[in-house]
């Protein structure tokens, strides 16, 4: 394992790790939104997507899984920003329909990752009631 790994516990954590390729995925789609938007949902979701990789890494400097719990949950929700963001971009006509299907897989699994990691540092069991349902059915259609 190389020196830079061993000293960054954040580096090994799959959600972390997940999270970079949220904000590279990210990033490369808003490239491509218009300029009107560098300061709406442009910042706005690189922002939301770094936050789970920023969050994941503060919280693993902690001293205590008590401690580094709440991290977590900010970056399950950053993640869960995106989404929205992703359902908004999609109805301005910024992404496409399967762009945004790959960037909700992709939240997912940061999602669940996130989820994970909360009940290993928590002691909380999971529950069958537990969904990450993060799609709208297709006929329910945008309001």
């Amino acid at each position: 394992m190389p020196a830079t790994t061993a000293k960054f516990r954040f580096l090994r954590l799959e959600v972390w790790q997940e999270g970079r390729k949220l904000y590279r995925m990210v990033s490369r789609l808003v490239r491509k939104f218009p300029r009107e938007e560098s300061y709406g949902l442009t910042s706005r979701m690189r922002r939301s997507a770094r936050s789970v990789c920023a969050n994941i890494a503060e919280g693993s400097g902690r001293n205590s899984d008590k401690d580094f719990a709440p991290f977590v949950e900010i970056a399950y929700g950053s993640a869960s920003e995106v989404a929205s963001d992703a359902f908004l971009a999609l109805d301005e006509g910024y992404i496409t329909e399967l762009e945004q299907e790959q960037l909700l897989t992709q939240v997912e699994t940061v999602v669940a990752k996130a989820s994970g990691l909360y009940r290993k540092l928590t002691g909380t069991p999971a529950s069958g009631s537990q969904r990450y349902a993060l799609r709208t059915p297709r006929s329910a259609g945008a309001p």
